[in-house]
């Protein structure tokens, strides 16, 4: 495969990196794809930095092991309040400090799933759930987001093929990722010229050249 040029790339990220989301249901393949690129644009000289939400962060560690593997039943509204939490530290302490050193930045998870799941699937309201996240990230939009699209149904059979216990999310009803599913799909068509709807059912090898080309392209420009 030919070496993009990244003369843009220089002067364009030269204060200021690139920053890349991945949403997604459960099973629709983003850690495998983020390892990826990940690899893929450090061999061709980026500078990337990889992460997770909720994660990522000492504290979002431990919020992310209360949210999904604690046997505390927590609310809808305390459950939107950690994963803000979460983000709030993940910026502060890695997102924002990466991006002022011109990295490429791969995220996987952002706002676009705490809308879908708590705003959407949780019924919290999307507008409401949007504008806490609004006022936690400020002015920090991702440059682009690619939303890995698969039926809830096969996203769940291929959770449960990678011989793993399933977490507190992944355990719920499959109406749940249903709607988890219509939140993203109305968001990705609110939201057209920031986030790319990928077809997550196609070969892993497939979606991974989709998405390397997309980044390749909006990077250099």
């Amino acid at each position: 495969m030919e070496k993009p040029k990244r003369s843009h790339l220089l002067i364009s990220m030269k204060n200021k990196g690139f920053f890349i989301t991945f949403e997604g249901g459960e099973g629709a393949g983003k850690s495998t794809l983020i390892y990826r690129l990940d690899t893929e644009l450090t061999r061709q000289g980026y500078s990337v930095f990889c992460t997770r939400e909720p994660g990522g962060t000492a504290l979002g560690e431990q919020i992310r092991q209360m949210i999904l593997h604690s046997p505390l039943k927590i609310s809808a509204q305390a459950e939107l309040l950690l994963f803000l939490a979460d983000r709030a530290q993940h910026i502060y302490e890695f997102i924002e400090p990466a991006l002022n050193q011109g990295k490429v930045v791969l995220c996987d998870r952002f706002n676009d799933s705490t809308v879908a799941y708590q705003g959407y699937a949780r019924s919290l309201g999307m507008e409401k759930v949007q504008a806490l996240c609004q006022l936690v990230c400020g002015s920090l939009i991702p440059n682009v987001t690619f939303y890995l699209d698969v039926e809830p149904k096969e996203g769940m059979e291929r959770a449960t093929k990678q011989q793993r216990t399933l977490d507190k999310m992944e355990q719920e009803k499959i109406d749940f990722h249903a709607r988890v599913r219509e939140g993203f799909l109305q968001i990705a068509q609110s939201n057209r010229k920031r986030i790319i709807l990928v077809d997550a059912s196609k070969t892993e090898e497939v979606v991974f050249r989709t998405v390397l080309k997309a980044i390749e392209e909006k990077i250099i420009r």
